[in-house]
């Protein structure tokens, strides 16, 4: 699956698929940087899973909206409801584990 830009317009309609992980990220982000090849790979390798970037610096008002206080964030929401968060870099292999908890 292709990994989707988010917007203020469109983040609502986004999120409302069965199970999205939205990446809550920051261009100047070093961690985040490194957490994108990670999610390429799962949006490649996994198609039960929407993942979803969102620009803070550009969607401040959403990232506000979800209490994301720190980059990377990660928020896994299913049928537009969230149901995990987690903050920081994560390993391949956890984030696997992270979006098939739910």
């Amino acid at each position: 699956m292709k990994i989707i830009d988010a917007t203020q317009e469109n983040f609502n309609e986004l999120i409302k698929g069965e199970k999205v992980l939205v990446d809550f990220f920051a261009t100047w982000c070093g961690p985040c940087r490194m957490l994108a090849p990670v999610l390429d790979e799962i949006a490649e390798e996994r198609s039960g899973v929407s993942i979803v970037k969102v620009d803070i610096d550009k969607c401040e008002e959403i990232a506000r909206q979800f209490g994301v206080m720190s980059v990377p964030t990660l928020i896994l929401f299913k049928n537009g409801e969230m149901v995990a968060k987690n903050t920081g870099y994560v390993p391949k292999e956890l984030l696997i584990e992270f979006i098939e908890k739910y």
